[in-house]
C-alpha cells in the first residue's frame, strides 16, 4: 500500500498536521482576544467601510493617541489589520482573510447549534402526548 504524499516517509505528516492546527488555533485566540475590547470593536468596524489613518481612527474614540496606537497594535499583532506608513501618516486596513478566519468559526459553531436544536425540537414534538 503507498503511503499518502501528505506523510512523509519519516512520518512527520501528522506533525505538520497538528502544527498547522495550533497556529490556526492561536491566530484565531488572538483573533477574539483582540475582538474582546470594545474599542477595538469599533477600530474594525470603522475600518470595514475603508482605509483610514490613525487619527481619523483616534478622532471618535474617548481616549488618546497613544492608547489608540496600542489597541492598533493589538489588531495587527492579531492579524485582523494591517498599516503601512506614507509619509507622515500611518494608514490602516483591515486584513479580510484573518475576519474571515474568526466569521468561518463562528458560523460552524451556529451551525452545529441549529441542528442540535432542530433535533431537540422534533425529539419534543416526537414526546408530546
Amino acid at each position: 500500500m503507498e503511503t499518502p504524499a501528505w506523510i512523509g516517509l519519516d512520518g512527520q505528516g501528522f506533525g505538520l498536521i497538528l502544527k498547522y492546527m495550533l497556529n490556526y488555533q492561536t491566530s484565531l485566540d488572538l483573533a477574539f482576544q483582540a475582538l474582546a475590547d470594545p474599542a477595538r470593536r469599533a477600530i474594525v468596524e470603522r475600518l470595514t467601510r475603508g482605509p483610514a489613518s490613525v487619527s481619523e481612527l483616534a478622532k471618535p474614540l474617548p481616549m488618546s493617541l497613544p492608547a489608540v496606537m496600542l489597541h492598533l497594535k493589538v489588531l495587527e499583532e492579531s492579524g485582523l489589520v494591517t498599516s503601512r506608513k506614507e509619509g507622515r501618516v500611518r494608514t490602516c486596513r483591515i486584513e479580510p482573510k484573518m475576519l474571515s478566519q474568526a466569521e468561518q468559526w463562528v458560523s460552524e459553531r451556529r451551525r452545529m447549534w441549529e441542528r442540535n436544536l432542530d433535533r431537540l425540537g422534533q425529539f419534543l414534538d416526537e414526546e408530546e402526548p
